[in-house]
């Protein structure tokens, strides 16, 4: 397993990498921050090509985001990146975190898409936390680094960071195989109608407009969503905020 030194965070200060991800990339995005919170913490793993299953205890310990339990509940029978999004206990995780993006006003209803002071915050991240320079798999970055890398940058930084991992789980290159109903676990025509929206950040312009990922909520689609249940992390001076992980993606 790729490894980390992970530090303590604080969630005063750190930004959320979930909700980070959540508003770059969509539903797809966030989800693979919480994968790669767990793997670095030894309760998830690659399992069939292209698939993740569940290793180790998960304990609360392993669980530093509501959206980290849900994925690994969600995680009941080993299942590919595409599909894990759309699985009942994870798409309501991702509902409540929007809906709270949407209370701090990072997202926005009509027509559904990200706000200027969201644009503004990524930029500001991006521009704070280029993607690390070095060899892959470096060991140098504490977790919390590992995963804002993650979610600033999406498909380079998994491939900086934990190439192995990512590319035997079906986070990056051809594991998506496993998606389309090739394996028995799969779900055939129902996993490849959930669309994955959002984007590595490419198309992140101070004024872009595209919609987010397949988990339902406060913009639609198929999760339902109010705000209730749990707290993640808090907003911190302008819209800096701490914590764990974060939900649809926008542009």
């Amino acid at each position: 397993m790729d490894r980390t030194t992970p530090r303590p965070a604080d969630p005063a200060t750190t930004p959320d990498p979930c909700a980070v991800a959540l508003l770059r990339g969509g539903d797809r995005a966030a989800v693979t921050v919480a994968v790669v919170a767990l793997h670095l913490r030894g309760t998830v793993d690659a399992g069939r090509p292209g698939t993740l299953r569940r290793t180790g205890p998960g304990d609360a310990a392993a669980f530093r985001h509501p959206l980290e339990k849900a994925v690994r509940t969600g995680l009941y029978r080993p299942a590919g990146p595409r599909e894990l999004p759309g699985r009942a206990v994870v798409r309501r995780a991702l509902a409540r975190m929007r809906a709270e993006l949407l209370a701090a006003g990072l997202l926005r209803a009509l027509p559904a898409g990200r706000t200027r002071a969201a644009r503004r915050l990524l930029k500001g991240l991006r521009e704070r936390h280029p993607l690390p320079e070095g060899p892959a798999g470096t060991g140098g970055l504490a977790e919390e680094d590992v995963l804002l890398a993650v979610a600033l940058h999406g498909e380079r930084g998994l491939t900086a960071l934990l190439p192995r991992f990512a590319r035997d789980s079906g986070l990056t290159g051809r594991g998506a195989l496993a998606d389309e109903g090739l394996f028995p676990f799969g779900r055939g025509g129902g996993v490849r109608a959930l669309a994955h929206h959002g984007d590595d950040g490419a198309r992140d312009t101070d004024d872009g407009g595209s919609h987010g990922g397949s988990g339902g909520g406060a913009h639609g689609g198929s999760g339902g969503g109010a705000h209730g249940g749990h707290h993640h992390g808090g907003f911190h001076g302008g819209h800096d905020f701490g914590g764990g992980c974060g939900g649809g993606g926008f542009d």
